[in-house]
């Protein structure tokens, strides 16, 4: 043996000692970790060290739903595997605003961005005076980022006798100043005359 080996023998064998002794075969082995969706994952552990550490991070668009550091010891993870959980960009919803149901999610609190909401939540869209949802009322976040069924329009529909209300009430909101709205007013009036001469 040539005296390189020599040195290095005792050192080796003492290592391979203390490993039996503190971390005896199928004890300190853990099957590889558990792999998530949307994720990854790699060994942090630390040199000589006989506890195995595992570190998840998710793709992006996704956000990460538990531990992002789980441990094995005697054969054992420390604790589940985390999740990622995909983020939908706020939807925009014209002559209509969004209500989130409450009670339904609660986002965790690694999510703080405003624009963006998470996987199974829902959002409800309300719209404006005088417009009705074409669509569905209620939307989820889905898996894949996109909201599900599609984000809904709220379209113009004036209630029966209330057509010159709202047609006005529209005039008032298109229009930079009052006079433009009189002056349109006028317009329509006028119009609505000449509509019922012919009539007649």
């Amino acid at each position: 043996m040539s005296p390189v080996l020599q040195s290095v023998s005792p050192a080796l064998c003492l290592f391979g000692v203390l490993t039996l002794l503190l971390c005896p075969s199928g004890l300190c082995d853990c099957k590889m970790p558990p792999p998530i969706a949307h994720g990854s994952h790699e060994d942090v552990s630390s040199f000589l060290s006989f506890t195995t550490v595992t570190q998840y991070e998710c793709d992006e668009g996704y956000v990460l739903i538990g531990e992002p550091k789980i441990s094995c010891t005697r054969s054992q993870w420390s604790s589940p595997a985390p999740q990622c959980k995909a983020l939908c960009l706020k939807p925009e919803i014209e002559n209509g605003q969004l209500s989130v149901d409450k009670n339904q999610y609660v986002k965790p609190e690694n999510v703080t961005d405003e624009d963006h909401y998470i996987e199974s939540e829902n959002v409800i869209v309300q719209c404006d005076a005088g417009y009705g949802v074409v669509g569905s009322q209620t939307i989820t976040c889905s898996e894949n980022r996109t909201w599900y069924p599609e984000v809904p329009k709220c379209e113009w529909e004036a209630p029966t006798g209330c057509e010159k209300v709202f047609t006005g009430r529209k005039l008032m909101q298109c229009l930079p100043s009052p006079e433009d709205v009189k002056l349109a007013l006028e317009v329509y009036k006028l119009s609505l005359e000449i509509r019922q001469l012919e009539q007649e």
